[in-house]
């Protein structure tokens, strides 16, 4: 049976399991539309406490969790816990942690070695933290500002992520995911080019 709500719109897009729906916290929510606009509401003071705070750990597991929590937490109760079952995207559900730990070393690796440019460094640790996909679901609106926060010097701007919505099916979403699929065969230059697009 189809559920509006929660169908996914795309391929991309992460199904949620019928337990994780049941985590859900508002209870006027009805429709996708409803869902979208509550999550952004929380998403937006989510970026607004990460970015307020002048130690930011974005290297840090703990850190990460808490921003998931931040950014959703006010729509989903599980937000900021790391996934119980596998997806259509991601690693196996016992792979999460070492995984995470595994790209936090490579990043800061990265820093100390200056392997990458910075804009070259956000676009890898977000790509391998989608790939990855910790958590439920909010996964690459959770990369994205975490890429964000790693900004390694004050001069570098956040990335504009191509200047559009990414959670509903539009074109600027198809770029994004086909630059993340280029990412997955090793071709970071289209996820880098969109980022600052």
């Amino acid at each position: 049976m189809s559920d509006p709500l929660f169908d996914a719109d795309d391929d991309a897009n992460t199904p949620i399991t019928p337990e994780e729906r049941e985590g859900l916290i508002p209870t006027y929510i009805t429709t996708r539309r409803e869902l979208n606009e509550a999550e952004q509401i929380n998403i937006n003071n989510g970026d607004r406490w990460a970015f307020a705070r002048k130690m930011r750990g974005v290297l840090d597991e703990a850190f990460l969790q808490r921003l998931h929590k931040e950014m959703l937490g006010k729509v989903w109760r599980w937000a900021g816990k790391y996934r119980t079952t596998d997806r259509n995207i991601g690693v196996d559900r016992w792979q999460i942690e070492p995984e995470l730990r595994g790209l936090l070393n490579d990043v800061r690796y990265w820093i100390q070695h200056q392997t990458y440019s910075p804009d070259e460094i956000m676009a890898r640790f977000h790509h391998r933290l989608v790939s990855i996909h910790p958590f439920p679901n909010g996964n690459g609106r959770h990369a994205r500002l975490a890429a964000d926060l790693l900004a390694l010097e004050p001069a570098i701007p956040r990335f504009t992520w191509g200047s559009a919505n990414l959670v509903e099916e539009a074109e600027t979403r198809r770029r994004y995911v086909m630059a993340l699929r280029a990412a997955d065969a090793h071709d970071i230059e289209p996820l880098l080019a969109f980022a600052r697009s």
